[in-house]
């Protein structure tokens, strides 16, 4: 019962955020879709960032062990195109249609309710895809650190330089 009170109240924090951060918007939405507002991608790349740390934090200190899913091509290629028709579709991806809908902007229920139906469909293909699409370009449990050979920590660090000279280029470019 306690994960499930911190999943609720972590959720509402992010949640929030997105909120004060204005990624909940439309035009924000729309704006990312065009490249013309990076305010999402900084918003989300510094999530990622935070999260890298943290989790690595957790797992150095024996307090969790990140469970690292299986990379396989297949499901990415095709999740993601997905995810990018119904966000181009709908002008909102799943957390933010959420926040959407918190604010009252009722056109973000219909999303929910495309993603809640798109949900029960996967669940009653799954055991028609998972022997074939599902497993296209199986790589394993794998990670940036072992593929490359490199101490997680510097990858983190490459990551969180690469991250400040993505933002200081996109602030600088007015995005």
């Amino acid at each position: 019962m306690t994960m499930l009170i911190n999943g609720l109240v972590a959720g509402i924090f992010f949640g929030f955020l997105l909120q004060k951060a204005r990624v909940v918007r439309y035009d924000k939405q729309v704006g990312a879709l065009r490249l013309t507002d990076m305010t999402i991608v900084k918003f989300m790349f510094s999530a990622i960032l935070v999260g890298m740390v943290g989790v690595h934090i957790l797992h150095t200190l024996g307090i969790a062990k990140p469970l690292i899913l299986p990379a396989t091509l297949g499901a990415n290629v095709i999740g993601g195109l997905i995810f990018g028709i119904g966000w181009g579709f709908l002008g909102y991806c799943p957390g933010t249609s959420l926040g959407a809908l918190g604010e009252g902007r009722l056109d973000a229920f219909w999303g929910i309710l495309g993603m809640l139906a798109g949900a029960a469909l996967f669940a009653e293909i799954y055991p028609m895809i998972a022997d074939t699409v599902l497993a296209w370009g199986k790589a394993g449990s794998i990670t940036l650190s072992q593929v490359s050979g490199i101490d997680p920590w510097l990858v983190i660090a490459v990551f969180i330089l690469g991250g400040l000279a993505l933002f200081a280029w996109l602030e600088k470019k007015g995005l």
